[in-house]
């Protein structure tokens, strides 16, 4: 189907869409209450485009959208889709449905994990692609007690402090001010798959860069280069599990994002200690450190060969017009074709009516933020991003080797007690699959937060016992104890909650803006560190990470949204828990 045909089948069912809004208004409302009657019908029609719709008039619109978009072929399974759209839990009462399509849906209803091989194989790239970046992540951790030393940065002065914080977090500040700004273009242009190919090469090409600097603005150069590979990945992994995925598991599968980015960094951890004796050769100074850094590009290898054999995402091939690949794509995503014609009528509906309700003739970036229920999104994503850092992780994940160096531990030693920090949040990553659709990202964040506070606090306060036994005893079970109350909460819940936050039409722009707001504060985070080390001790130093954690709570309680088991379209009509407190009072 051509563009132009395209934009007047949309056009026409807008128009409808709007006729309709039109005469759901008393003739006699009162004037004052135009925004909020204008944003009821509005909440209301995204919460379920079909409602109210008569059987006979929504089999013939449903023939009508067949017929209109190449899916001739596909017409009469299209029609009981959308019967079944309307009302995904009153499917027994259809009469146009077969015995064997009804007992299909009651299965998915009852066995949710039962989903195609397709799906669990899209499930296991986005792990790899988190892995790699977990690995990007955490290989600098070892390599920073060898590379500084060989090129001339010691760790007493203040400019040594900061070139190390520098170095250390050149991806990361790339990500905030290049990389994740990449996403949108590169998705418009090359699709979900395509970008992820792009970046695991980008990934593995400076892996392998780093690994033969010869000073430290070089090692700096090729890491600030390997964050155009980490922050679209890192943008659209979970934008495209999201999308893949159905609505009851959909937190599991895109929270597999952070369970598998812990992963990657606890293979960062153990590449560390692989390569820890490894002695310099005649012609190689500094293999051990090299061989770490290069180490984090052989899983990119293995997503460039099974990315695109892998389904586009439906809902982004929907945007671009092209019907019948995306319901190509959805009967390799769901388990029967009557479950992949139900939700390829309900996303079509779902986008006439955002279509309408968007606004026109704006500069997207500024949507962003005028446009209320833009504006929420934005809002509880950049304080779960920007917590993910505040909260303190990365201070453990990037500099933990050196942390238990201050309290006593040799550098073997020293990365042993970082491994067993990695190892801890892969572990209790694990819990979160169930509970992030069982209690919901938001319960899960609030209770969380207090025990991360109170271990780092320990953690800081225990740096003032003189006993060396003791005191490294005590900073290891404080580091392990946060992480495992990080592992199921701030952990999975911000990608998870960004990736499904945000309208489609500025879906990427809007975790483009979570990542960068995720990396920026990383990067501040990674290059303070070791100054803030120096300056505060490491009592200071995690105290303030403490208080953080306590500041967190509150933006969450009041600006955080509950997101759990929601159609990502069908989030238009929320409010933050603040704004119904409000309303309640």
């Amino acid at each position: 189907m051509t563009d132009v045909k395209r934009e007047s089948s949309l056009e026409t069912e807008k128009r409808e869409f709007a006729h309709t809004e039109q005469g759901s208004q008393s003739e006699d409302y009162d004037p004052k209450n135009r925004l909020h009657l204008a944003e009821s019908n509005i909440n209301a029609k995204l919460a379920n485009p079909l409602a109210g719709i008569p059987h006979a008039k929504l089999e013939e619109q449903a023939l009508e959208f067949a017929h209109s978009h190449g899916l001739s072929e596909h017409a009469d399974l299209i029609r009981k889709g959308a019967l079944v759209a309307q009302d995904p839990l009153g499917f027994d009462s259809l009469s146009q449905l077969t015995p064997e399509e009804k007992a299909e849906l009651q299965r998915e209803q009852t066995h949710r994990w039962d989903q195609p091989k397709t799906l669990y194989y899209l499930v296991v790239l986005c792990s790899m692609a988190a892995a790699v970046q977990g690995m990007d992540e955490t290989v600098i951790n070892g390599a920073n007690l060898f590379w500084p030393k060989q090129f001339g940065i010691g760790s007493n002065s203040g400019r040594d402090q900061w070139l190390l914080g520098l170095v250390a977090s050149a991806p990361y500040l790339c990500c905030a001010v290049l990389g994740c700004w990449l996403t949108d273009p590169m998705n418009r242009l090359f699709g979900r798959r395509g970008t992820i190919f792009i970046t695991a090469t980008l990934s593995w090409l400076t892996c392998f860069w780093q690994g033969v600097t010869n000073s430290w603005p070089h090692l700096f150069a090729a890491r600030f280069v390997l964050g155009i590979g980490i922050g679209p990945k890192s943008s659209t992994v979970p934008v495209y599990a999201a999308e893949c995925a159905p609505a009851p598991i959909r937190g599991a599968l895109v929270m597999m994002w952070q369970m598998w980015t812990a992963f990657g960094i606890m293979l960062g951890f153990v590449a560390d200690l692989a390569f820890y004796h490894v002695k310099d050769t005649p012609n190689i100074t500094g293999l051990n450190w090299r061989l770490m850094l290069g180490s984090a590009g052989v899983p990119a290898l293995a997503i460039m060969a099974q990315v695109y054999l892998c389904p586009e995402s439906p809902r982004w091939l929907m945007g671009k017009g092209r019907y019948l690949k995306a319901f190509e794509s959805l009967c390799r995503l769901r388990k029967t074709k009557i479950m992949a014609a139900r939700d390829l009528y309900y996303i079509h509906t779902l986008l006439v009516a955002e279509e309408q309700v968007k606004p026109s003739g704006k500069l997207r970036i500024f949507e962003l933020f005028t446009v209320p229920r833009n504006r929420r999104a934005a809002l509880g994503s950049f304080i779960v991003m920007f917590m993910q850092q505040f909260c303190g992780v990365n201070v453990i994940a990037y500099y933990s080797s050196t942390v238990f160096s201050e309290a006593g531990l040799g550098d073997i030693e020293a990365i042993l007690g970082s491994w067993g920090f990695g190892m801890l949040n892969f572990i209790f990553a694990f819990p979160a699959v169930y509970t992030i659709d069982t209690f919901g990202r938001r319960f899960l964040l609030l209770t969380t937060f207090p025990g991360m506070s109170a271990c780092l606090l320990i953690t800081g306060m225990a740096f003032f016992i003189e006993n060396t036994h003791a005191r490294t005893g005590v900073v290891a079970a404080g580091m392990y104890v946060f992480t495992i109350f990080y592992s199921p909460g701030e952990g999975p819940v911000p990608f998870t909650y960004s990736a499904e936050a945000f309208p489609l039409y500025v879906r990427d722009l809007g975790m483009s803006f979570a990542t960068a707001t995720c990396w920026f504060f990383n990067f501040i985070v990674a290059i303070t560190f070791p100054r803030l080390l120096g300056a505060f001790k490491p009592q200071g130093a995690f105290g303030w990470y403490a208080a953080w954690n306590i500041v967190g709570w509150c933006l969450i309680l009041l600006f955080v949204p509950e997101t759990k088991a929601l159609s990502l379209e069908e989030l238009d009509q929320g409010k933050s828990n603040l704004i119904h407190a409000l309303a309640r009072n």
